[in-house]
C-alpha cells in the first residue's frame, strides 16, 4: 500500500476542527482567513523584472454567523456538549 504523503480539507473541515479545538458547543461558525501584501520585483534575469505582488496568509479566523451558508458549521451538531 502507498504512503500518503498529502491529505487534503475543505473549508467545512477546517471549520469542524477548530470549533474542536477551541471547545465551542453552539453557535453557527465559518473560517476566514487574513491576508498581507508585499511587493517586490521579479522576473527569470535583472533585465525581464516586472513588479510582483507576494499575499500572504497571515492567519486562519473563526466567525461567528446569524445564517447558515454553504461555509457555515453549526457547533451544535459538530461539537455537542457532554450528556451527564
Amino acid at each position: 500500500m502507498a504512503e500518503v504523503k498529502i491529505y487534503t480539507f475543505n473549508y467545512k473541515d477546517v471549520a469542524e476542527a477548530l470549533i474542536k479545538a477551541q471547545d465551542l458547543h453552539e453557535g453557527l461558525w465559518n473560517i476566514g482567513f487574513e491576508f498581507g501584501l508585499g511587493a517586490t520585483n521579479f522576473g527569470p534575469n535583472e533585465m525581464e523584472l516586472k513588479p510582483a505582488a507576494i499575499i500572504p496568509v497571515l492567519s486562519v479566523t473563526l466567525h461567528r454567523q446569524e445564517k447558515e451558508t454553504n461555509l457555515t458549521v453549526d457547533a451544535a451538531k459538530v461539537n455537542p456538549r457532554a450528556t451527564k
